[in-house]
């Protein structure tokens, strides 16, 4: 009962509050990174001195590598990284996890007041008053994140002592000593170090129940060293499940990463074997809990500057042992499950599909525009393809934004969803649009309609009006350019004239009997279409000018706009309407 209430629970509590600590601490860590360095990951992967860096970076902001990897896994499962350039980040992110434990080395420092106050001891409790005082008073998000960090931080600190603590009288427990015996074979404590931090999941908690020991004066550094390359194996675990339902790219990032730590802790055993036989007496000293630092980022730097140059041998080992599949199928993954906890990951991903979708709009109506004057099937079928396409960007897009809304999401992020969520159903009526231009233009050529040479000169004008605003409207969404959105609204008044004015005039040369009623169902489509795509248009370059705004209202806009028409919306009107002049 005494090693229950001494040990035991001290322990178990140490470590809960430990994980929880992290948990808090890297997910406010992650928010206020935001979606920028995922970006910058996907731009400078190439290069693995740069990716070394940056993985060292990201692992560092949100105080997880094994986070780090899972959400590789995510990248390269969705196809926006390739698998052989995430071992620079891979290497990079092992280096970085590595400043938990020098934080936590920080609490065994005693000396002077101004040593003292470097002790987290000293500083946590602090911090986390005021975490807590932001969290409670501040409106701001950012500053809610950093209370956040400060708060998890703080819980950390508290878990590391109870678990220190828990360890002081344990060298006078019955049996610690069969513990420790056991400890001094090196396979022995790789294997129990590896299991147990498969099993809770967390690499920098078992360095800290390491250092917890060290503190307690109960371990040698021939001890330590399995341990800490036990953790290092062990945290593998964690992406090797997250890997589970990915394509074979992504499993070979598993591969990479337990490769890369298990073939640098068989490198380290054996130059701890060769120490040994040669009788080093510092394997026997005990070793301090910054000593243990120093073996874990020892072991990481070491491991990188030994597996850099073989990097091409380690990748043809991961290819060997996740070979292709005969006749599998590569199939589009638009948006991994394993990013989504990562909120400005996943709005980052979703705002690249979004542009995506966008781009593939403009592409479809652009060529349904081509064959109106000239019907070409492969053309027709790129947008009927396309067309196909954005119904499954909208269905994928808009379920996982749907999600994504529900999660704690600062008021940029926020904005940026619902600015999605809008956008997302007038980009694919744009599509559907583009289809229905196409089956009017093979009814043209099906039928053998002829327009009259004034018919067919109008319908230009009006189409030429149609393709700039199309590449104004995605251009400004692209760019998130409000300024170049609110050039859409003038042009879409004068689309919404030019279809006013060719109607009637057709209807004027219908009673002339210069035309046939045939062909007047068939001009009506093709303005009726044309002048939709510009109303959604004009949607989307609202949602974009108004993305700041708590509340998207594109009715509330456009009246304000077309009751209160002056200054540069009446200039720009009259310059549009006499740029696209049928006259």
């Amino acid at each position: 009962m005494d090693i229950l209430t001494t040990m035991v629970i001290p322990l178990i509590l140490g470590l809960t509050f430990f994980m929880f600590g992290m948990n808090v601490m890297s997910g406010g860590l992650e928010t206020m990174a935001g979606g920028g360095l995922e970006r910058t990951m996907k731009k400078v992967t190439a290069n693995d001195f740069l990716g070394f860096f940056l993985g060292a970076g990201i692992t560092i902001a949100i105080q997880s590598s094994s986070a780090f990897t899972v959400m590789l896994i995510g990248l390269v499962n969705s196809g926006l990284l390739n698998f052989s350039n995430t071992f620079g980040l891979i290497m990079g992110s092992n280096v970085g996890t590595t400043l938990t434990a020098w934080l936590l080395s920080l609490a065994g420092i005693e000396g002077m007041w101004y040593v003292d106050i470097l002790n987290p001891n000293f500083f946590a409790p602090i911090l986390a008053f005021v975490g807590i005082v932001m969290q409670m008073f501040s409106s701001s998000g950012k500053k809610k994140d950093l209370g956040n960090i400060f708060i998890g931080f703080a819980i950390l600190i508290f878990g590391m002592e109870l678990m220190s603590d828990s360890m002081v009288s344990v060298r006078t427990l019955p049996g610690f000593d069969t513990f420790l015996t056991t400890l001094k074979s090196p396979i022995i404590a790789l294997l129990i170090s590896t299991v147990f931090t498969g099993v809770i999941q967390s690499s920098a908690a078992t360095i800290g129940i390491v250092q917890a020991l060290a503190f307690s004066g109960g371990i040698t550094w021939e001890m330590a060293i399995p341990l800490v390359l036990g953790a290092n194996i062990g945290t593998c675990i964690t992406a090797l499940i997250g890997c589970i339902g990915t394509n074979k790219n992504a499993k070979r990032v598993v591969v990479m990463h337990f490769s890369v730590n298990t073939f640098g802790s068989i490198f380290c055993m054996i130059i701890l074997y060769v120490l040994k036989a040669l009788g080093v007496s510092v394997l026997s000293a005990e070793i301090a809990m910054v000593g243990v630092a120093i073996i874990h980022t020892l072991f990481n730097v070491i491991n990188t500057a030994l597996l850099i140059p073989v990097k091409k041998f380690i990748i043809k080992f991961c290819e060997v042992v996740v070979p292709e599949g005969k006749g599998e199928k590569q199939h589009t993954v638009f948006l991994d499950e394993r990013i989504f906890n990562n909120t400005p990951l996943a709005i980052s991903e979703c705002r690249r599909l979004s542009n995506e979708m966008a781009d593939y709009t403009r592409q479809a109506i652009m060529s349904s525009l081509d064959i109106i004057a000239g019907y070409d099937e492969l053309k027709a079928k790129f947008v009927k393809d396309t067309e196909t396409l954005t119904d499954k960007y909208e269905d994928k897009l808009g379920t996982y934004l749907v999600r994504l809304s529900s999660n704690n999401l600062t008021e940029d992020d926020s904005h940026a969803v619902s600015r999605m969520l809008h956008s997302l159903s007038d980009f694919e009526r744009i599509s559907d649009h583009a289809l229905n231009l196409c089956d009017t233009a093979l009814e043209i050529k099906e039928k053998n309609i002829i327009f009259s040479d004034d018919a067919k000169r109008e319908l230009g004008v009006t189409i030429d009006a149609l393709r700039e605003i199309v590449n104004i409207t995605v251009d400004s969404f692209v760019n998130d350019d409000f300024e170049k959105a609110a050039h859409v609204e003038p042009i879409e008044q004068v689309i919404d004239k030019l279809k006013d004015e060719l109607k009637a005039r057709h209807i004027d040369r219908l009673q002339k009997g210069e035309c046939t009623v045939q062909m007047g169902f068939v001009f009506s489509d093709l303005l009726t279409n044309i002048e939709r795509v510009s109303d959604h248009c004009s949607n989307i370059a609202v949602y974009t000018i108004q993305q700041d705004s708590p509340k998207l209202d594109t009715h509330k806009y456009l009246r304000n706009v077309k009751t209160e028409a002056v200054g540069n919306f009446v200039d720009e009107y009259n310059s549009y309407e006499k740029k696209y002049s049928l006259d």
